[in-house]
C-alpha cells in the first residue's frame, strides 16, 4: 500500500491531536475540577448562592442595591457602599469610575444646553463633589452630619479657582457652585469670592481646595466610595454601626438584637492579617428578616 504524502500525515496527526486535546481538556479536566469543586467547596462553587423561603435572592459574593421602586433607599435594610457598575452592582458592568483624588472640578450645566441626544445637559460631577453628596445624603438618613473636609454646606467640592495662576490673586471663583449660589467663603486673600458661572473657562486659574474647620466625620468612607469592581458586597464594620440606630428603629427591634446580628455576619481579617474586618449586607439583611 502507498504511504500518503507527508504533508496529509501532518494534517492527520495535527486532527489527532485536536480531538485529543478536546476531549482531555475541554471535557475530562472541566469536569473533574467542576466535580471537585463541588464536593470540596459545596455551595461556594455554585455561585454561593443566598436563598429566602427557598427563592434564590442574590450571592453572598455580589453586592446588590437595597431600594425600592423609587430608587431611594429601603429605611429597614443595611445600605449597600455606591457602585459605579451600570446603574449599581450590574455584574455586566463591573467597572471602577477611574477618577482620583485629583478630580475635584465639576463641570457646571449650561441652563437651556442639550446634549447630543437632544436632553438638557447635565454636566459632570468630580469624584469630589460625589463625595460630598453621598456624605450630605448618608448623614441625613442616618441622623448625624454629613460634613467632610473640602465639602461645602450644600455637598459639592469647595473648590477655588484663583486668578492669576501666579502671583498676587486678583479674582477667586468657587467654581463647584453654581450662579447665584452663596459662595461657601465669603474672601480669599482679601479677594472676594465669587459663584461660579455655567459655561465659563476657568481653566487658566491655579486649583486651591479649601479644607474648612470640619475636625469629625462620622460617615465613614465606604459610605462615599465605591469599590474598583463596584460589586463589592461587604461595608465596613463602622458604616454598619453607624446604620444600626435606624434599623432597628423602623423594625422596633431592640438596637442589642441588630448589634448581636451584625458581629454574626462580620468577616474577620484574611488569613488573620489581611484587610480590615466586613459585613457582608446582603447576609446581614437576610439574618434581619429572620427576625
Amino acid at each position: 500500500m502507498e504511504r500518503l504524502p507527508s504533508w496529509i500525515r501532518q494534517h492527520l496527526a495535527a486532527i489527532r491531536a485536536l480531538v485529543v486535546l478536546t476531549l482531555v481538556l475541554g471535557g475530562l479536566y472541566p469536569l473533574a475540577v467542576t466535580g471537585v469543586a463541588q464536593v470540596v467547596f459545596n455551595d461556594n462553587a455554585g455561585g454561593s448562592v443566598l436563598r429566602k423561603d427557598g427563592r434564590a435572592v442574590g450571592s453572598a459574593l455580589i453586592g446588590q442595591n437595597f431600594t425600592g421602586k423609587d430608587g431611594a433607599p429601603v429605611r429597614t435594610y443595611f445600605q449597600s457602599r455606591p457602585s459605579v457598575a451600570g446603574d449599581g452592582y450590574d455584574m455586566l458592568s463591573t467597572a471602577a469610575s477611574n477618577l482620583g483624588p485629583e478630580d475635584v472640578l465639576d463641570t457646571l450645566p449650561v441652563p437651556g444646553k442639550t446634549d447630543d441626544e437632544g436632553e438638557p445637559e447635565e454636566g459632570r460631577q468630580s469624584l469630589l463633589t460625589q463625595v460630598c453628596a453621598r456624605s450630605e445624603a448618608v448623614g441625613e438618613r442616618e441622623g448625624v452630619s454629613g460634613a467632610r473636609p473640602y465639602c461645602t454646606a450644600d455637598g459639592v467640592g469647595a473648590v477655588l479657582k484663583v486668578f492669576p495662576a501666579v502671583g498676587a490673586p486678583t479674582r477667586a471663583v468657587s467654581v463647584n457652585q453654581a450662579c447665584p449660589a452663596t459662595p461657601f467663603i465669603t474672601a480669599y486673600q482679601g479677594i472676594k469670592v465669587e459663584c461660579g458661572r455655567p459655561g465659563e473657562d476657568y481653566a487658566a486659574g491655579r486649583t486651591v481646595p479649601v479644607r474648612g474647620d470640619v475636625t469629625e466625620v462620622p460617615v465613614p468612607p465606604d459610605a462615599v466610595t465605591a469599590s474598583g469592581s463596584g460589586l463589592d458586597p461587604h461595608i465596613s464594620v463602622a458604616y454598619a454601626a453607624l446604620q444600626a440606630p435606624r434599623v432597628a428603629r423602623e423594625r422596633g427591634l431592640d438596637l442589642g438584637v441588630v448589634r448581636t446580628l451584625i458581629d454574626a455576619n462580620t468577616t474577620g481579617r484574611a488569613l488573620g492579617f489581611m484587610g480590615q474586618p466586613a459585613v457582608n449586607v446582603l447576609e446581614l439583611n437576610l439574618a434581619l428578616d429572620r427576625e
